[in-house]
């Protein structure tokens, strides 16, 4: 069994915000020739590079929807925005997904909590269904090795 998860709708709006940046950014370049400034005259190239900053801004927007967790028996794999966990389920206490959470997260042995931001609370049942994969993964390499360390603040 494999578990792996994007935040959709995040996805969609990344998308429309990106392709509204580029739309403004070529109406705002298209209109340029004909604005007359004492100062400065616009040319051609000043156009192409509004239009240019447009993209770049409309690709940086998208960067930010980059998250995904992949998972299968041997771990976890998470890569938020810019950083990139790769954890072995014996590191992993728990996968929570708390009802007020936006997004689910793990807890780990050593008492961190690592955010998933793949899996959004405003996915719904897409996000719920990867959460209880993900506990299934968690609870059967849990089964098959059974012999943990006592932690220090352990009940």
């Amino acid at each position: 069994m494999t578990v792996s998860a994007v935040p959709r709708r995040m996805r969609l709006l990344l998308a429309l915000l990106g392709a509204v940046v580029v739309a403004v950014m070529v109406v705002v370049a298209l209109g340029l020739k004909d604005t007359t400034n004492t100062v400065v005259s616009y040319r051609t190239s000043d156009q192409v590079a509004l239009a240019g900053i447009g993209i770049v801004l409309a690709a940086g927007v998208m960067f930010l929807g980059r998250s995904r967790v992949d998972a299968d028996a041997a771990g976890v794999r998470v890569r938020n925005v810019v950083v990139h966990h790769e954890l072995p389920w014996q590191a992993v206490r728990a996968v929570r997904f708390d009802p007020k959470s936006p997004w689910a997260s793990l807890l780990l042995e050593n008492g961190d909590e690592v955010s998933l931001l793949a899996l959004q609370a405003v996915d719904g049942e897409h996000a719920v269904r990867a959460v209880e994969g993900l506990r299934a993964l968690h609870a059967s390499a849990r089964a098959s090795d059974p012999v943990r360390p006592p932690l220090l603040y352990d009940d």
